[in-house]
């Protein structure tokens, strides 16, 4: 039997497939397609299938059994999951497919299907409490202007602040901040043109937070300062979504690869806030947890019985999901 895991974030989409005794892997880097500011579900779709095609090209594949989309923008920024149905249901012989937010996904590979919280933290930043029963709590994923503290696109944003600062000669500038912007975007002036025209500022903005953790390690104190930030932003996100859970947390996305960076403050924060806390190593990643997923979706064990999951078979409507979720939250995973 065959199944495919899909992550979609700020990094673009990573894919994940099993295939009997064999497996693969493959990735596009492309921002998320978006229209009106909502995820472009006809592109996104074609993109998918292309990552998809050139993943398996080697494997003998007839037909997905089971296949599982994490996708930023859901709920909120994601108008009509059964679109990706239509577009993929054909062309991979789908048996089934959930489509759900790439915060679920994250947590599945982070925690498996164990109740705890886990920091979903790329390019932005959503965090997912949960019990996958009654617990449904959303912390952040508002997005690199309303929110997405301590993200890959905070991070970038302010380490070209600093470097900003610095070019014009106020104080709390970096000049190590403004070489790295000069080496990697030219005159300050092109960055502005690159930044403020662009369909996806929050990719490039996020483009330079690996710059800012290079000058961080190199002993740039304003560097350093803005990472501490970070992880003390996204601790104080994870405690914020623990409510009715035992206080377990985990992490996934790309950003915790500057674990050397993050992770004292993060952890410390936490536990500062709530004593209590434990921490486990995260199992796998967001494409891991959506290949969780669709071998779930395959044997029928993923109840879609709250509004960031939706199931489709090829016997039934989709069922589950609804336009807003109900609880505490109904914010959208931008970008995570």
């Amino acid at each position: 039997m065959s199944f495919a895991g899909v992550d979609v974030g700020g990094g673009g989409v990573r894919v994940r497939i099993e295939a009997g005794g064999s497996s693969a892997a493959g990735d596009d880097a492309s921002p998320v397609p978006r229209e009106e500011g909502r995820v472009d579900l006809d592109r996104l779709a074609a993109r998918i299938t292309r990552v998809i095609e050139d993943t398996v090209r080697d494997l003998r594949i007839d037909r997905f059994f089971g296949m599982a989309i994490g996708t930023t923008g859901l709920p909120g920024l994601v108008r009509d999951p059964s679109t990706l149905w239509r577009a993929l249901r054909g062309r991979f012989g789908l048996g089934a497919l959930v489509v759900t937010g790439d915060m679920v996904t994250t947590h599945v590979g982070a925690l498996g299907f164990q109740p705890g919280v886990v920091v979903a933290a790329g390019t932005g930043v959503i965090t997912l409490g949960t019990d996958l029963a009654g617990v449904w709590n959303q912390s952040d994923g508002w997005g690199y202007l309303l929110g997405d503290h301590g993200g890959g696109a905070w991070i970038g944003m302010r380490g070209l602040q600093a470097a900003l600062r610095a070019h014009d000669g106020r104080v709390g500038g970096s000049a190590a901040l403004l070489a790295h912007l000069t080496a990697r975007f030219g005159h300050p002036s092109e960055l502005v043109a690159l930044v403020y025209g662009s369909a996806s500022a929050a990719h490039h903005l996020a483009s330079f937070a690996p710059y800012v953790g290079e000058a961080a390690r190199d002993g740039d104190p304003v560097a350093r300062q803005i990472w501490t930030e970070a992880g003390r932003q996204l601790g104080q996100t994870a405690v914020a979504a623990a409510a009715g859970l035992e206080p377990v947390f985990s992490w996934g996305g790309r950003l915790f690869d500057a674990a050397d960076l993050l992770m004292e403050p993060f952890q410390n924060t936490v536990r500062t806030l709530l004593p209590g806390a434990r921490f486990r190593p995260p199992r796998g990643t967001s494409a891991d947890g959506a290949l969780a997923l669709a071998r779930a979706a395959a044997d029928g064990s993923v109840a879609p019985h709250h509004p960031y999951v939706y199931v489709f078979t090829e016997a039934a409507q989709p069922i589950g999901g609804s336009a807003q979720p109900s609880g505490r939250s109904a914010g959208s995973a931008v970008d995570s």
